[in-house]
């Protein structure tokens, strides 16, 4: 009988800010929780056997379906991709924006209408602006969130002594 598989982390790794996955690296270790970043670039990351990457074709959205195909139950995702998150929410997953935002059933539909809105007006020719820099409190709110998953997510039960 195979043991149950644990919740681990995905990252939309090709927009995450490095500050960000520098705090995945570091949690990945202390916790001993698997981080899977997916690219359609290679990924420099650290020696671990926490941390892999894998790279996808190049192409729109290949990394968010590979991350939407693989994700489990139980898994936090990391992305600033709305659909990408409403996609793993549907599949039981938690999302996160690198900026701390946690995605839930409760407020990602009106966050993908407001997505929606936002590309109606950039194709109409609209100037909306982007997004506002990234700064350390974004950091701390990232760092907060991944702590509270990472507190209650399950573990591997320790072995007898």
């Amino acid at each position: 009988m195979s043991e149950p598989r644990l919740p681990q982390i995905w990252v939309d790794a090709d927009a995450c800010p490095v500050a960000i996955k520098e705090i995945l690296f570091r949690a990945a270790e202390r916790a001993r929780v698997p981080v899977t970043l997916v690219a359609n670039q290679y990924l420099r990351t650290p020696a671990s056997r926490y941390v892999r990457a894998v790279q996808v074709p190049g192409g729109f959205d290949v990394a968010d379906e590979e991350i939407a195909r693989r994700v489990a139950a139980g898994d936090l995702v990391v992305t600033q991709d709305i659909p990408l998150a409403a996609a793993v929410i549907a599949k039981g997953a938690l999302a996160i924006h690198p900026r701390g935002e946690l995605y839930t059933p409760d407020t990602i539909a009106q966050r993908l209408s407001m997505r929606n809105f936002m590309d109606e007006l950039r194709g109409a020719g609209v100037d909306t602006g982007g997004p506002a820099a990234f700064h350390p409190r974004d950091r701390q709110a990232f760092a907060n969130q991944l702590d509270a998953w990472l507190v209650r997510r399950p573990r591997q039960p320790s072995s007898p002594p």
